[in-house]
């Protein structure tokens, strides 16, 4: 039997089930946001009610992205109405988010479409014929805190105004988003003032940072996988080019299983709220062909940066040594 035989029983919907984690995850974000703002000049209160609700809004984003693969509730038009329902307070546009997420998992793994990963990758070919400007930029842009914080809030305070393939995939879409998150805002402002607004930021920019720090271990680990056709393989690509994060079960709960990614990207259709099930159950089958990154491997990846293509795996910048050898 292949993989796909074995994850196919664990792609079956439930609307009763989708619902509770909707609107139960929904109650959480209002609820601690409310919390946060109420208390917000007591640091012991707020900063725990920001975590939550930074882990709640992550949480919203993973139900958003299942109903853009139309696997969180049972129908098209349902997962699109809650798709919309989701994107004001992940500040992520609905039809947008599918269009490109889409592409994301048609190119998984494809060194000549890397502009359609979330996070760009170098080959290390390619890092040795860069020049000064070039190799400056990227390692700017793969240091973590400059990944996590200034990505996150670039991306969605920022970029998502007006994302990639805006025009392609609807601009009334994005501009209705964008009015809709708006007054959202200005809701928060009429009622609690500069310190609700505040806290809003805070819980935004933290949850921002789990999301960023969430996709790049996604496929930013060791021994991930890319190659170029006609070599490539999409399903060693989804298997072997994703990771299954083992963080914990308070973790998963927090981030909707898409921890699971691996098996993820094999089988979209899954709904989050059978990830963890589908894979702790057949993880025998996928052993051989997925890649387990607990919390040390987790941190420890954050060291690699570039693509070896002769090595077949993420490898850290070269030494100093190297680099100096190495033309650019």
């Amino acid at each position: 039997m292949s993989v796909r035989d074995y994850t196919k029983a664990y792609t079956d919907k439930d609307n009763r089930i989708a619902a509770v984690s909707y609107f139960g995850t929904f109650f959480v974000y209002f609820a601690t946001l409310s919390v946060a703002i109420i208390w917000a000049s007591t640091w012991w209160v707020v900063i725990p009610m920001v975590v939550a609700n930074a882990f709640s809004g992550v949480r919203l984003y993973v139900l958003q992205h299942d109903c853009g693969h139309a696997s969180l509730f049972v129908t098209r038009r349902q997962n699109d109405l809650a798709g919309y329902g989701l994107s004001v307070f992940t500040l992520t546009p609905y039809w947008v988010m599918r269009h490109n997420h889409n592409l994301h998992h048609a190119h998984i793994g494809n060194l000549d479409h890397r502009e359609d990963g979330e996070i760009y990758t170098m080959t290390l070919a390619e890092w040795n014929e860069a020049g000064f400007l070039r190799r400056l930029y990227y390692r700017f842009y793969r240091n973590p805190v400059v990944l996590m914080l200034v990505g996150g809030v670039f991306v969605y305070f920022l970029r998502y105004r007006w994302p990639k393939n805006t025009v392609r995939a609807g601009i009334a879409g994005v501009l209705a988003h964008n009015l809709a998150l708006a007054a959202w805002i200005g809701a928060i402002w009429a009622l609690a003032g500069w310190a609700g607004l505040a806290v809003w930021a805070a819980t935004a920019i933290v949850a921002g940072a789990i999301g960023v720090f969430l996709v790049y271990l996604q496929h930013n680990f060791e021994d991930t996988y890319w190659d170029r056709r006609p070599d490539l393989d999409p399903s060693i690509a989804a298997l072997k080019g994703s990771s299954a994060l083992d963080l914990g079960w308070w973790w998963d709960l927090g981030t909707g299983n898409i921890a699971y990614h691996d098996i993820h990207h094999y089988d979209p259709r899954i709904p989050s709220y059978r990830l963890r099930k589908c894979h702790r159950e057949i993880s025998p089958v996928l052993a051989p062909q997925t890649n387990i990154v607990k919390w040390p491997q987790a941190i420890a990846s954050f060291r690699l940066k570039l693509w070896d293509e002769e090595k077949g795996k993420l490898v850290p910048f070269p030494s100093a040594r190297l680099e100096h050898l190495a033309p650019a």
